[in-house]
């Protein structure tokens, strides 16, 4: 049995689907934390909602069994919600859910898992594009992806003495359910968007996935906001 360990939120589609088929590839053992299943035989699959109040109590009961022998675990904060809202629309209940996801479980997973984790194992925050910019009509994402930034940063502030590093990945435009979601489908609003970068397409989720391995097997990238969008084009 492996004693590197992957805990990754989201795991059961998107990117947090190709990271998890990755690290598999790369030796770890793959834990994810989800509602829904990954689909992959070897991913040990613990469901739950990060929404959820209180979900930490059963969490650490499942979780930290399946950590007792790691040597080297690298924790993924991926899952994330995206609502389609605005400053003038967005309700308050809204905003303390999205952000329960996008923030609160990072930190609450952080302080589970971290006791597990020796010098070279790392925590790795999915942000975005919008961690640094924004666009219309996706105020709670914008606001709380920006944030993210600050977690990565105060994370590596905190550990500095650890061994234990953190980077904020930032896909751009990712040929996901999520976006594809939040685009209605639009086949034109899609092939407009493949034009936003260098090489006219969407990003594979598996690109990204790559993007993740390397910042999460790289130390010296510590504290680092890496853009993975193909060169965006600023309109």
């Amino acid at each position: 049995m492996s004693k590197k360990y992957l805990v990754i939120t989201g795991g059961s589609s998107g990117i947090g689907l190709a990271t998890a088929q990755l690290f598999l590839e790369k030796e770890f053992q793959v834990i994810n934390l989800s509602r829904n299943l990954c689909p992959l035989t070897d991913v040990v699959n613990i469901q739950v909602d990060l929404a959820a109040k209180g979900f930490e109590e059963n969490l650490k009961q499942e979780l930290l069994p399946q950590l007792e022998n790691s040597e080297t675990a690298i924790l993924v904060h991926n899952a994330a919600r995206l609502d389609k809202d605005n400053v003038e629309n967005i309700q308050a209940n809204n905003l303390r859910d999205i952000l329960e996801i996008n923030l609160v479980a990072p930190t609450i997973l952080n302080q589970i898992v971290m006791p597990k984790m020796s010098k070279g194992s790392a925590i790795i925050y999915v942000g975005s594009t919008l961690s640094e910019k924004a666009v219309p009509s996706a105020f709670s994402y914008v606001t709380s992806k920006h944030a993210v930034v600050g977690l990565m940063r105060a994370t590596c502030q905190d550990l500095i003495d650890r061994g234990i590093h953190t980077a904020c990945v930032c896909p751009g435009f990712t040929d996901t359910l999520m976006l594809r979601n939040h685009l209605n489908h639009d086949e034109t609003i899609i092939q407009q968007i493949k034009t936003m970068n260098a090489q006219n397409r969407l990003i594979e989720p598996t690109e990204i996935a790559q993007t993740i391995y390397f910042a999460a097997t790289n130390p010296i990238i510590n504290g680092a906001i890496l853009h993975a969008n193909l060169g965006q084009k600023e309109r």
